[in-house]
């Protein structure tokens, strides 16, 4: 038996070995193991995801979770849906990014007798949420906002606003035109 998991683990390697090399060359990138295996369109669309969604083998989704057509959602990622969470068309939810539809606060403190909170989020469309953000339980993010990288999205943040911080907060409107090129 020895052998022959021998010769399976050598050819599990050699077939990562060129994957890898296969897309080092092609995209200069070096993904985890999961990422060259799977499919990110395929992922999302066996979650119901919206059309031309994406989502990488690396991120966890729990719970009830809705994804709008043509949302980016990055590696390392948390969507958590226990509680309900939705996110539109055309977002892009970057890399380590994680959002809450519950919280066991209180669950913790009380050794357990206090059943975890849980409560609907929201994401609009349009929306960007820079690399590890965090939108706790409950938060609503209107359409067209920037949530700048590193972020703690404790309260709503309306629509078509610029926002950043720890705790979160709205420092101005977002403007594509403030990005680079507008869209078509």
């Amino acid at each position: 038996m020895e052998p022959r998991r021998d010769h399976v683990e050598r050819l599990v390697r050699q077939l990562l070995t060129e994957l890898r090399d296969r897309t080092k060359a092609r995209w200069n990138r070096v993904l985890p193991v999961g990422d060259y295996l799977s499919d990110r369109w395929e992922k999302a669309r066996y979650l119901g995801f919206g059309e031309g969604t994406s989502i990488y083998d690396s991120s966890l989704v729990m719970g009830n979770v809705r994804v709008g057509r043509h949302t980016w959602v990055g590696p390392f990622t948390v969507l958590d849906g226990s509680g309900g969470l939705e996110i539109g068309d055309f977002c892009s939810i970057s890399a380590g990014v994680q959002i809450y539809s519950h919280h066991t606060v209180r669950w913790a403190i009380s050794g357990g007798r206090v059943a975890p909170e849980q409560n609907a989020t929201k994401v609009g469309s349009r929306c960007y949420l820079g690399p590890n953000t965090v939108v706790a339980k409950g938060v609503t993010i209107g359409d067209g906002c920037v949530i700048g990288a590193g972020s703690l999205v404790l309260r709503d943040i309306p629509a078509g606003s610029k926002a950043f911080g720890t705790p979160c907060r709205v420092v101005g409107t977002a403007d594509a035109s403030e990005f680079g090129s507008s869209p078509p």
